[in-house]
């Protein structure tokens, strides 16, 4: 066999396993969407711990601590523009925010590494859906190290004495958002 001829099926080969593992993450990043109708703690009854407190900024710069909030109920999502489960989920958090914003402080953490995603692209993203809820960006990632996240959408639960109540790994819908409300409220 030649030489030439061992580099196409080389390249061949590479370019069917580059196929299979996209369309393998892509078929179980769908199964695994499901995960997150599934919360820690979801009776409220485990004990809780205190929320890790972190920095995060606003659309113009202004500088939050999550401790913040403190004294309301708080719903904490990690997300960005470039995650599809995080925006099959978005208009459930808005029509939510829309419900209870008064009772609930949501921080739609956005997910900002600085490269894959950027504050400007966050921002575009909630503009051009017309989400009402507000948004902070995580962009030294300190929520997401003080969470552990490796893997978005993850929404935490957080009671008005500041203490997370449950965790829910993966896309939510409305019952279970609703759900985790109930824990903290």
């Amino acid at each position: 066999m030649s030489q030439k001829m061992k580099v196409v099926i080389g390249i061949s080969v590479f370019v069917v396993l580059i196929i299979g593992a996209s369309l393998a993450y892509t078929l179980l990043g769908s199964q695994g969407s499901n995960l997150g109708n599934q919360i820690t703690n979801p009776d409220g009854n485990s004990p809780r711990e205190a929320a890790p407190d972190f920095e995060m900024v606003d659309s113009s710069g202004t500088l939050y601590k999550l401790s913040d909030f403190k004294g309301k109920p708080v719903v904490l999502n990690f997300w960005a523009s470039w995650c599809s489960p995080c925006r099959v989920e978005m208009p459930v958090f808005d029509k939510v925010y829309k419900e209870l914003g008064n009772e609930v402080q949501f921080v739609m953490l956005n997910y900002t590494d600085g490269q894959r995603e950027t504050i400007g692209l966050g921002t575009q993203f909630i503009s051009s859906q017309g989400y009402s809820f507000p948004i902070f960006f995580d962009n030294r990632l300190n929520g997401a190290s003080a969470y552990g996240v490796t893997a978005i959408p993850r929404t935490v639960f957080i009671d008005k004495d500041g203490n997370v109540a449950s965790i829910s790994h993966g896309t939510i819908n409305e019952e279970v958002l609703r759900a985790g409300i109930e824990l903290i409220r």
